[in-house]
């Protein structure tokens, strides 16, 4: 794999090293965060469209403990300017890069976001060698009733092109409970996105509405190391009562609930921040402490 060093900067104390790597045939935008070999490594998964930028929060009680791996998908963020995309990126695409990353890094925890556990999931059906345990918060195997108006209003947005009423629909739904600042944030991201996104973005739901057993989750069967998934208590689009149905494919499944929180969970609020670093870093060691329950309650951690 070619690697290209980007740029070099100190965040937090500590070296952020920014780099493009080829991996799986695109040019890959990634920061690295990191403390040394004595560390265990950690990759970063975005959900849909999202970019490093979004990890912001969770950096800030990762990093301390952690060799920390963040990308863009080739389509977004900053990876976009470094691919000629002549068609969209499909669910398998994001899966190989994913596979490249872990490989390249060693990567022994993986946690992702939102959507962003389809293909975390799908990489982890690979075994790669390296990793121990993972994280899928924000996301179940169930389209509820709430999941599939949010689809239906974003493909109807979509296909007229309206980009305030795409810039608006996530912050009134999954993004409801988000600070004002990152509601704006989101708004002008979602208003300023190229062409070939809005494409990508079509793509994705009808990918996501295929979201069955038939298709993906009878995959994530063959997932044997420890996954715990967090979700929000508030969240009614990736419920935790849904999450629950993991148990049915994953074996060594484990299961946390953030009080008072939504979707986006440590973006929320100080206090869904203060227990979501709580029970993502008694899960992740676990191995060195006293052992995980199948049953995660932050009041525990």
């Amino acid at each position: 794999m070619r690697m290209n060093v980007f740029k070099f900067r100190i965040y937090g104390g500590w070296g952020m090293e920014t780099k493009i790597l080829t991996a799986a045939g695109f040019n890959v935008y990634t920061e690295v965060y990191w403390r040394g070999e004595h560390a265990k490594t950690l990759l970063l998964i975005n959900g849909a469209l999202s970019t490093t930028g979004s990890f912001g929060q969770t950096v800030k009680y990762l990093q301390p403990h952690f060799n920390l791996v963040l990308f863009d998908l080739p389509f977004a963020g900053k990876s976009r300017e470094h691919n000629k995309l002549a068609s969209v990126v499909s669910k398998e695409d994001e899966v190989r890069i994913i596979l490249d990353l872990i490989e390249r890094f060693q990567i022994n925890y993986l946690l992702s976001v939102s959507w962003g556990g389809v293909s975390a999931m799908l990489a982890l059906a690979e075994s790669p060698p390296s990793v121990e345990r993972a994280i899928i918060s924000s996301f179940s195997p169930v389209i509820n009733e709430p999941m599939r108006d949010y689809l239906d209003n974003g493909q109807a947005y979509l296909a007229a092109r309206d980009k305030r009423k795409i810039g608006s629909l996530l912050n009134d739904t999954v993004g409801k409970y988000l600070p004002r600042l990152f509601k704006l944030y989101n708004f002008k991201h979602l208003i300023s996105l190229a062409e070939h996104e809005y494409q990508q973005i079509e793509f994705h739901i009808a990918q996501v509405r295929e979201l069955s057993a038939k298709n993906y989750v009878e995959r994530f069967a063959q997932i044997k190391i420890p996954v715990l998934f967090v979700n929000g208590e508030r969240d009614e689009y990736t419920t935790a009562e849904d999450a629950r149905q993991f148990a049915q494919y994953v074996a060594n499944s484990h299961f946390a609930v953030v009080p008072g929180a939504g979707h986006f969970l440590d973006l929320e609020s100080k206090s869904a921040w203060l227990t979501s670093r709580k029970t993502v870093l008694a899960f992740l060691e676990a191995e060195v402490r006293a052992p995980v329950h199948r049953e995660l309650s932050p009041s525990l951690v």
